[in-house]
């Protein structure tokens, strides 16, 4: 997060000149110096129901922690951000300024004073809890969903009608969790109608596929959670089309913390006010075909994806699991051109980060986007389950997987298959 060191800066000025602002920063408080930058960089995860485990949003709640949050903002750990700063520029960038690191710093070492309450900026404000907004239209699981206190639990699915008698242009998109403490990440997809996929589900009723049915994630994407994963907010000429009479399906993940507890995860969706320019969907350059040996620490998996028509590129996304280690992306153009778009040298796992582009990257016809996950199944590991193990694709945090994610924006008069498949493929059935 942080690439530049602290400096200590000597000024030699006339006895009688007035403090400079730099001086007048020497001696932090609360209300006029910290609070604004925890508004701008912590607030969003720090409050009640949020992923944070403890709220930031007053000199109460945050004095108990002013030397942890030295430590972390010292240590790179907090705000969470990952990328390279050689490699592209995000729009979505929260890491701290070096004037933020230094305020921050500073007012710990000095007695964390709260200062003058006249001075703090208006209080932050958020919609019941949703960072969209108040949604059009939510979709919720019907009643509590029980999770054991022990075992593995295999991903659970909820189809929900979305009864829409039209076609729906979604701009705005939120998973909120019913128990962050157990849910481990929800993907919603979007089943069209006369889709097969889970067709053997109740509506509204929880439904595991059975084993080597594929059954694992055949419709669009729509929204997902996991800690870190920001609300899907599209700019206002895009978005994502849900046809009518189409479905919403929840793709459940729960981790059993050893107490017995339920969930009720709902979605709340935001609807564009004019039809868009640009439709909006979710790619991957992925591997599902890979071991990974015991105890090495930097196996390296790669997955590709060609683009069968022109898009646009808004975000990136990495995910691995426990042993994931770093990732990179980059972009192979039609005329051979190779660009780095993405680097993240320390993966964590702990906070699933999407990697918003300050300018989106037109990507022609043709274009190539590869993927590169490096894991580390080695003792050096603290979080690897076991080292001695040969690690495959799964779902269980224990074993790993290596995707790519990334989305574009493309002619709404296309299909995200036509992003994926030339047309002679798609007439010929294959």
């Amino acid at each position: 997060m942080f690439h530049r060191s602290l400096s200590v800066f000597v000024v030699v000025l006339p006895l009688l000149a007035s403090p400079t602002p730099k001086d007048a920063v020497q001696q932090p408080t609360f209300y006029k110096d910290v609070l604004p930058i925890l508004q701008n960089r912590c607030q969003q995860c720090h409050r009640a129901g949020e992923a944070a485990p403890m709220a930031l949003m007053t000199y109460e709640q945050v004095r108990p922690w002013a030397k942890a949050i030295r430590e972390a903002v010292l240590k790179r750990r907090m705000p969470p951000w990952f990328a390279d700063p050689a490699i592209g520029k995000f729009a979505n960038d929260h890491s701290l300024k070096a004037e933020e690191l230094e305020t921050l710093v500073s007012w710990v070492d000095q007695g964390a004073k709260a200062g003058n309450p006249q001075e703090a900026p208006p209080q932050r404000q958020f919609v019941e809890g949703w960072n969209i907004g108040q949604p059009d239209v939510v979709f919720e699981m019907p009643r509590e969903h029980p999770v054991p206190a022990s075992g593995t639990i295999e991903y659970t699915y909820f189809v929900l009608p979305t009864g829409f008698q039209e076609d729906k242009w979604v701009r705005m998109a939120e998973v909120r969790p019913g128990n962050r403490q157990v849910v481990h990440h929800v993907i919603a997809f979007i089943r069209e109608p006369g889709s097969k996929w889970l067709k053997e589900a109740k509506y509204g009723e929880p439904y595991i596929p059975p084993p080597g049915t594929g059954d694992r994630g055949q419709g669009e994407n729509l929204v997902g959670y996991a800690p870190g994963m920001p609300p899907r907010i599209l700019r206002e000429n895009e978005a994502i089309l849900i046809k009518a009479g189409s479905d919403i399906v929840f793709q459940m993940h729960y981790t059993a913390n050893g107490k017995a507890t339920t969930d009720k995860t709902r979605i709340g969706l935001v609807f564009a006010k004019q039809p868009p320019q640009q439709r909006v969907t979710t790619l991957a350059a992925s591997n599902m075909r890979f071991v990974i040996p015991p105890g090495v620490d930097n196996y390296k998996v790669s997955g590709r994806l060609q683009l069968q028509a022109d898009a646009t590129l808004r975000f990136l996304m990495p995910h691995m699991h426990l042993r994931g280690k770093a990732f990179a992306f980059r972009a192979i153009y039609p005329d051979g051109r190779v660009e780095e778009l993405l680097r993240v040298p320390r993966y964590d796992f702990n906070w699933q980060l999407a990697y918003e582009l300050a300018e989106p990257k037109p990507l022609p016809k043709g274009t190539i986007i590869e993927a590169d996950g490096y894991f580390d199944n080695s003792p050096n590991n603290p979080n690897n389950p076991d080292p001695k193990a040969e690690v495959r694709f799964g779902e269980q945090s224990w074993e790993e997987m290596m995707f790519g994610f990334f989305e574009v924006a493309f002619d709404p008069k296309l299909t995200p298959r036509d992003l994926l498949m030339p047309k002679k493929a798609q007439s010929s059935g294959d």
